[in-house]
């Protein structure tokens, strides 16, 4: 069997000489002249930064994406079902697949919401699905679900362009797939779900640290990019109010704000960013917001654990994908492993996401691991571990030089009648060697990710 990645790469360097590296300033000067940001908050300080870029892109097999694309469309048919059966009938529950207790002591879940079926029973319009590859097996294994508001599809998108009129030469050498369709497949869902009217994305604003791809996806899907106070809600109907004061339906809301902060009247009364009624004209049936609001209970760590028992469940097929070995220190035979080998294990804080709350065995003293026993103790459901999966590095051009950096993959799937797969992706790096996160939130990098043909 013919090696296609190693070939590409060789291409890749063949093309990619001294003499351009050059080049790779052009990128920097992209990133700067539109803002390409991913913004951080550190130490109660708002950092605005350019997003890291580097130049070596991440070849996957197209053959090798083919299986990847099958096990992420059944892993989010299998995700949507579970939502929609958890907050109507809960078969899962009174079949006895997920503990109860298990389910509504989970932060994500919204008690408010039950009875409540969206639009075409559609609550994961727009999925990130976090992987690695296992150096032992050679496979892809999932780590965590992403279905709230995953950030990062803008990234890849709009670097593409640059990479195309720097380095034309990959794309007259290489078969690598095209990208473009990305804001069509996502309109196309907006549609979809719409309850007549114009689709908008509603942003938190400029101080959000996304807000760069809020405005970009907006305009590349043609949505109305919206802050809460242009948005308003008369008779349970949602409006988008015009530059003239003329009122205009709003069909569908893709929001990029949490649950907690989406309707002061509803969640959180102290939100300034939210749209006060919105929620009362979503549950009228009169408008959609995607991702439904209530999905933070299929981004608990501890959900994830369930969801291979989901897809024999819903859809009663064997997982494609695999998730990577974890225990349930809720579990008593999962708590006694657990504490036996703590020092290997990569523990997880349930409620927690974008790296934060994750916590290396192997880098913590007896004294911290001693503490964590007694706090894992008291509140078993809080807590996940997972076997520390050996994943591959990428080569990455940093100071002048390349160097193996860790990396993982996002992978994009958004549902309409049926989920399709972005054939392309954020691959995130860690900036300092060693380091398994990765998160953009932690500081770390990304780079474009090239589905190519043999």
């Amino acid at each position: 069997m013919l090696d296609v990645k190693n070939m590409n790469t060789e291409l890749f360097w063949e093309i990619f000489s001294k003499q351009d590296r050059l080049k790779i300033d052009e990128f920097q000067k992209y990133m700067d002249k539109f803002a390409v940001n991913f913004n951080l908050y550190k130490d109660g300080n708002f950092i605005e930064r350019s997003l890291p870029f580097d130049v070596i892109p991440r070849i996957i097999d197209s053959k090798e994406f083919d299986k990847m694309e099958r096990g992420l469309s059944q892993r989010i048919k299998a995700l949507n079902l579970f939502l929609e059966d958890l907050y109507t009938d809960k078969k899962i529950i009174k079949d006895g697949v997920i503990p109860q207790e298990f389910v509504y002591e989970a932060k994500g879940y919204l008690k408010e919401l039950e009875g409540f079926s969206p639009n075409k029973k559609i609550r994961t319009h727009i999925n990130g699905i976090d992987l690695v590859k296992d150096t032992k097996t050679d496979d892809w294994v999932i780590l965590e679900d992403n279905l709230r508001v995953p950030s990062g599809a803008s990234y890849p998108l709009s670097i593409r362009d640059t990479y195309r009129k720097i380095y034309p030469e990959f794309f007259e050498k290489l078969k690598i797939k095209p990208i473009k369709g990305y804001p069509d497949i996502l309109r196309d869902a907006m549609n979809y779900v719409s309850c007549e009217g114009i689709n908008v994305v509603l942003t938190p604003g400029r101080f959000n640290s996304a807000y760069y791809e809020h405005a970009y996806l907006a305009k590349k899907i043609g949505a109305q990019l919206v802050r809460n106070e242009e948005l308003t809600v008369r008779n349970k109907v949602l409006y988008f109010k015009n530059y003239n004061g003329k009122l205009i339906k709003v069909g569908a809301v893709y929001r990029r704000l949490d649950d907690e902060f989406l309707d002061p009247k509803f969640f959180n009364e102290e939100s300034l960013i939210g749209v006060p009624g919105i929620m009362e004209a979503y549950l009228s049936g009169n408008v959609a917001i995607m991702n439904a609001p209530g999905n933070g209970i299929a981004d608990d760590k501890g959900i994830y654990y369930f969801v291979p028992k989901m897809i024999k469940y819903y859809l009663n097929e064997e997982p494609i994908l695999q998730n990577a070995p974890t225990y349930l220190p809720y579990f008593e035979e999962d708590k006694k492993y657990v504490f036996d080998n703590m020092d290997k294990l990569v523990i997880k804080d349930v409620a927690e996401a974008g790296g934060y709350g994750v916590m290396f065995g192997h880098n913590m003293s007896k004294i911290q691991i001693e503490d964590l026993k007694t706090i894992i103790a008291a509140n078993p459901r809080r807590f996940i571990a997972q076997e520390l999966i050996e994943f591959y590095d990428e080569e990455c051009f940093i100071n002048d030089e390349v160097v193996p950096r860790k990396a993982d993959f996002r992978a994009y799937v958004v549902m309409a009648d049926e989920p399709k797969v972005w054939q392309c992706g954020l691959t995130r790096y860690a900036m300092e060697a060693g380091n398994y996160l990765v998160n953009s939130s932690q500081g770390g990098g990304f780079k474009d990710t090239w589905v190519v043909e043999a």
